[in-house]
């Protein structure tokens, strides 16, 4: 809708805020595409390139937008962390790293708030649920949650 994903919805106003003190943004809003928000080493993107019925992609949907995420992920040439904001952003780069020959197996590989892996391409892959508002509404992620991921890959980002 704006040509910037969580930009505009209850998902950014949660998620921009911490971005912002975490020193990830310039500004804790995101309106619009022409708000004036610049991002500081940090890169967003989406494993679906669409909003499915019930935000519930089916794989094939998923798979079919591989292509786009791969390429987005290949012109990321100083990339250290990878945050995946819920289950599907998870699976989705773990999907990446099995095409591309890096993961043997995703069985070692469980999806939980804070989870971090050290993957064999030097990278670190930190995990959180999603800010959507189902998330954040119920407690289920809280702003304190939250800002932990994004402290952790500034730390990690910085070694």
């Amino acid at each position: 809708r704006t040509g910037r994903p969580f930009t505009g919805d209850a998902s950014g106003t949660f998620m921009y805020p911490v971005l912002y003190e975490t020193g990830f943004a310039n500004q804790p809003t995101a309106t619009r595409r022409d708000d004036g928000l610049k991002l500081k080493d940090l890169y967003i993107t989406a494993a679906g390139r669409c909003a499915p019925p019930d935000n519930k992609p089916l794989p094939q949907e998923l798979a079919n937008c591989a292509p786009y995420l791969e390429r987005e992920l290949d012109g990321l040439k100083k990339l250290k962390v990878v945050v995946a904001l819920g289950k599907i952003a998870f699976d989705a780069y773990l999907n990446f790293l099995k095409r591309r020959g890096l993961l043997p197996s995703r069985k070692d590989y469980v999806f939980h708030h804070g989870a971090k892996y050290r993957m064999a391409d030097g990278k670190t892959l930190l995990a959180s649920y999603h800010p959507s508002n189902q998330n954040t509404q119920t407690g289920k992620l809280t702003r304190p949650m939250f800002a932990d991921i994004f402290k952790e890959a500034a730390r990690l980002a910085d070694s």
